[in-house]
This record gives structure tokens, C-alpha cells and sequence, in this order.
């Protein structure tokens, strides 16, 4: 099993969901997902993940996305617009975001469901 976790150090979410792998003895590679954002193929594999809601792929709270001012221009965004701009941009995307051999697996943390993972 390739495990892919993408996360935000200064986040205490993601330590959460990343102390979860480690007392699970799970290998997996750790990136920074302001530095290296998921690629669109990986966040496109996410969509049935949140239930086919792009919008939940987003990180609503996040000071990027309240900038951009998204909320009011995402219902007019085209599916493939939006995934390049999450592609380009880490910290528009909720985390932490994982990816289990090349499909996407969670978005945000949830201890329950992450135990369910593994």
C-alpha cells in the first residue's frame, strides 16, 4: 500500500491525522501541501470522495480562498477550472488530503473514518 499525505506542518489537524498513520505503523510519504499541491489527476480522484461536491475539496476557512473571494465565484467555475486552481494552489485545498495507491482516500479529518482506512 503507497500512501500519499498531504499536509500542513503549522496545522493541528493535520498533526492529528498524522500521529493516526504513526500509531498505525503506517509507512507514508509526508508533502507539503502548500509546496507541492495534489496534482489534478490525484484531485480529481478525490471528487467521489466528498460525494461529487467539488466545493468540498476547498478550504473555506482559509485566508486564500476568502481573498480570492471563491465563495461567490466557484458556482460559475467550470469542474476543470477549479481542480487547476487547486493544482496551483495548497492552501485553497482542505487538509489533509490523502491519497492510498494513486486514488484519493480522505479529505479533512475525521479519526473515525481514517481508522476505518487502516
Amino acid at each position: 500500500m503507497t500512501i500519499k499525505f498531504y499536509g500542513y506542518d503549522k496545522c493541528s489537524t493535520c498533526r492529528k491525522a498524522q500521529a493516526l498513520l504513526n500509531s498505525k505503523k503506517r509507512a507514508y510519504e509526508a508533502i507539503d501541501i502548500t509546496q507541492l499541491p495534489p496534482s489534478v489527476d490525484e484531485l480529481e480522484s478525490m471528487i467521489p470522495v466528498v460525494g461529487g461536491d467539488l466545493r468540498r475539496l476547498f478550504n473555506t476557512s482559509g485566508v486564500v480562498y476568502r481573498e480570492m473571494k471563491l465563495g461567490e465565484k466557484l458556482a460559475s467555475m467550470s469542474n476543470a477550472n477549479a481542480l487547476k486552481l487547486l493544482a496551483t494552489n495548497g492552501r485553497l485545498i482542505k487538509r489533509p488530503f490523502l491519497i492510498i495507491n494513486g486514488k484519493g482516500a480522505a479529505v479533512g479529518f475525521n479519526a473515525d473514518e481514517w481508522d476505518r482506512l487502516f
